[in-house]
């Protein structure tokens, strides 16, 4: 089937945004699911605030993944969400299986949350002439990441 939307990028700037689309699409999916598997595994006397963070970065992660596959569609892009997409390229670094202590929690999630904004500021970086609204995308995306990430790094900072 031909794909019935068209893009005014042209091919190149299309094959670069839609690249970074599909990966940016990948990484949240993932981290979503890293997310979601601390949030139903974390046990500790922070439980209830760990739990309640987690909630708020799933729906985050959700959130953004839908406005980067709606970016892609919108340039003529399909993105590839089925799960062994994902287990192909993770942009993560992953979490164990089982109940997770809440600071081992959220020493992961911290580290995952990181390995994803390194991996939009590269994708910032190829679409800054490709296409300046897929890149205004990784920027809003990067910013509010960001912000959790400080939010994850403070939960572990000693006093």
């Amino acid at each position: 089937m031909t794909e019935p939307i068209t893009s005014t990028l042209d091919p190149e700037q299309q094959r670069i945004a839609g690249e970074t689309l599909r990966a940016t699409v990948i990484d949240l999916i993932d981290l979503s699911l890293i997310a979601e598997q601390a949030h139903w595994n974390v046990v500790g006397a922070d439980f209830h605030s760990a739990h309640l963070a987690l909630d708020e970065l799933v729906t985050a992660a959700r959130e953004f993944t839908d406005a980067a596959v709606e970016r892609a569609i919108t340039i003529g892009v399909r993105p590839d969400v089925r799960g062994t997409t994902v287990v192909e390229d993770p942009g993560t670094i992953g979490i164990s299986g089982g109940g997770q202590p809440d600071t081992d929690a959220v020493d992961t999630i911290a580290g995952n949350v990181s390995a994803v904004i390194e991996r939009l500021r590269e994708r910032i970086a190829a679409t800054e002439k490709a296409d300046p609204v897929s890149q205004d995308l990784f920027l809003a995306i990067t910013t509010r990441l960001e912000l959790l990430h400080g939010m994850w790094q403070a939960q572990l900072a000693a006093v």
